[in-house]
């Protein structure tokens, strides 16, 4: 101890002189902490945040959280409906059952911010992993950086209270383990725990799935075409991975609904057709917006960097690229999808960028920089009001107090997207229909949704279910028909909702 820490006459007895060693790794750690990717990180981070929309005004959001509470008070997972009068009783997987837990436990602990900051960690966790794996590829910190930009655009599309963003964070975590894999270090034995996990989380772990095969598949071929290449795997290589694949698959099954959850994502991807056909985000991309263009530019970006710099690219980097721009054309959901797949890829076209030198790092002017970024992101935290503003604007909230207090005496029909709305805050009116659509198109609920939303046969279709009272937006054409009907009087309305009960049943 005493060569290590010589005592300093001049100071007194109790007076250390720290050793060089250890100021040098004090320099070092300074450097590190506010070198400059590390303030190109906080600056995404700050971008993330700043293209939030401010609010929690999610559909699912709310019976996630009941069915959240459910688990933590029966210890067991929903397995039947017990939420509407139209479907009661009828088989229901919750796929997501898992990640509906940390906005539960945010909303106990923290309330309508502590969903907004569950949130907010699941979208800035997925997209700085984006930017990691970008570097990876790259190697070019200023390359991954507008890459990742890009790719913080596109994602907006899923910004919000959703379970899907679990499974965006799994896909990140996957990625990385296969490219690590290419550059010869091994952690494919965290893909079985990783796909467990991601079956419990959501069912966008088919997705991993099919990349890991792509990316096995890859490599059962040995050649060169143009600039295609692919490199055949060696038997050490191919085993590890045949492993890691088959216990991955076998993994997918350790979850409370056995395979009724594995064979969910093909069942709504071939049976739920009217369920894809009138939910927005199944919708095609539509590329007069914002997000479309830059799909467009970052195709377009990757294509001609591609062919001037005549770079190789392997058979699963291809597979990737097209399953990436494949999925987003398709769907506009999986705009994030893309941007996590092709973020990386376009990363390495812009290498050329010039590279970060770390001789040259102006330390105190990054720790300033940061400094003003991180103050700024507290200082714009959004309030409750804001993070509520949305939420009462399209949801009943004026008319909570109201409904909370209201004991029909008959069925209700109410707005789809309400639903889940409902079964949080009202559980004194048992549901029509929600945002589960699933269970509603199997017994043909949702088809009758639809006519009486169109105005088509509304008033049989009401008559069918033996409908007393409707709660609906009062601007909507189902509330416009009922209210300029004799047979319908008006209970309650406040500019955004309205309860119509039958006038002949009628107090």
């Amino acid at each position: 101890m005493q060569a290590e820490l010589a005592r300093t006459p001049e100071l007194g007895a109790s007076a250390l002189v720290i050793p060089p060693a250890i100021t040098k790794a004090r320099t070092n750690l300074w450097k590190k902490i506010f070198s400059f990717p590390v303030l190109l990180a906080i600056g995404l981070g700050g971008a993330i945040f700043l293209l939030d929309s401010d609010s929690i005004a999610d559909p699912d959001i709310w019976w996630h959280l009941r069915n959240a509470e459910v688990l933590m008070q029966s210890h067991a997972v929903i397995h039947h409906d017990f939420y509407s009068f139209t479907a009661t009783g009828a088989r229901w997987i919750n796929e997501a059952w898992l990640s509906e837990l940390p906005y539960y436990l945010g909303w106990r602990w923290f309330g309508i911010r502590g969903i907004y900051l569950v949130m907010l960690g699941e979208v800035e966790l997925t997209l700085l992993g984006v930017f990691g794996l970008a570097y990876l590829k790259s190697k070019n910190v200023k390359a991954a950086f507008v890459a990742s930009w890009l790719a913080v655009w596109l994602a907006t599309v899923s910004f919000g209270p959703r379970t899907l963003l679990a499974g965006w964070m799994c896909l990140v975590a996957e990625l990385f383990i296969l490219a690590q894999y290419k550059q010869g270090k091994d952690r494919t034995w965290l893909l079985p725990p990783l796909f467990v996990l991601w079956a419990n989380l959501h069912g966008s772990w088919l997705i991993g799935m099919v990349l890991l095969s792509m990316f096995c598949a890859a490599g059962l071929l040995q050649g060169t075409w143009g600039r295609l290449q692919a490199t055949r795997w060696t038997p050490t290589q191919m085993r590890k991975l045949a492993l890691a694949g088959s216990l991955s698959i076998a993994g997918l099954f350790l979850n409370p609904y056995t395979y009724h959850l594995v064979s969910y994502p093909f069942n709504f991807a071939f049976k739920q057709k009217l369920n894809v056909n009138h939910v927005d985000e199944w919708m095609s991309l539509d590329f007069h917006s914002v997000r479309g263009k830059i799909i467009f530019l970052m195709l377009v970006a990757t294509i001609v960097l591609a062919l001037v710099r005549k770079r190789r690219w392997g058979l699963d980097e291809l597979a990737f690229l097209l399953l990436g721009f494949y999925a987003a054309m398709t769907y506009s959901r999986f705009l994030f999808l893309a941007a996590i797949v092709l973020t990386p890829m376009l990363a390495r076209e812009l290498d050329f960028l010039p590279p970060y030198h770390p001789e040259v790092d102006k330390t105190w002017l990054n720790a300033i920089l940061i400094a003003a970024l991180l103050g700024f992101c507290i200082w714009r935290f959004p309030s409750r009001g804001q993070l509520m503003r949305d939420t009462i604007q399209n949801y009943p909230v004026k008319a909570l107090d109201y409904l909370q207090q209201f004991q029909p005496e008959g069925r209700v029909f109410n707005d789809c997207l309400w639903g889940g709305y409902l079964i949080w805050n009202v559980r004194n009116i048992p549901v029509f229909i929600d945002s589960r659509i699933d269970i509603y198109e199997y017994n043909g609920v949702f088809a009758d949704y639809l006519d009486a939303m169109g105005v088509k046969n509304t008033l049989e279709i009401l008559d069918k279910y033996n409908i007393r009272y409707v709660l609906y937006r009062q601007e909507s054409g189902v509330a416009y028909l009922l209210m300029h009907n004799s047979g319908w009087k008006t209970r309650y309305q406040d500019g955004t909702t309205v309860l119509l009960e039958r006038a002949a049943l009628a107090k």
